[in-house]
């Protein structure tokens, strides 16, 4: 688990975990990492169903973040509320540089809390 790879912390520079429906709880293991990882420029969660909840977990690690450039968490279900939460970390984000959001289901109102959030950044 998330406890073996923490001993690896300052030396992984991508984490891919695909398909492995880890969902929210998981997904909520994983921010602990990246919040603490200097290293770590690459996370791909697609299709692990953590929705919004996974989602605000993600999106409070990248707060903490200043390393990551590149976040895949498609096909999650984040919805819009997941999408909203991850807008607000892209606020105080400024070395993010590619985000994968497709088919979450976040209508035009994630959609738009996205584009308010780029136009800051």
């Amino acid at each position: 688990g998330i406890i073996r790879v923490e001993r690896q912390r300052n030396k992984l520079t991508s984490l891919g975990l695909a398909g492995c429906i880890i969902g929210p709880t998981g997904a909520a293991e994983i921010a602990e990492y990246v919040s603490g990882s200097e290293v770590l420029k690459s996370l791909d969660l697609y299709g692990n169903n953590i929705r919004a909840e996974g989602a605000a977990a993600i999106a409070e690690a990248l707060r903490g973040n200043a390393v990551m450039t590149e976040l895949d968490v498609s096909w999650n279900s984040i919805g819009p509320a997941g999408a909203a939460a991850l807008a607000d970390a892209l606020r105080g984000n400024g070395v993010l540089t590619d985000l994968n959001l497709c088919y979450n289901e976040i209508r035009d109102e994630g959609a738009a809390a996205i584009a308010e959030a780029l136009r800051g950044n």
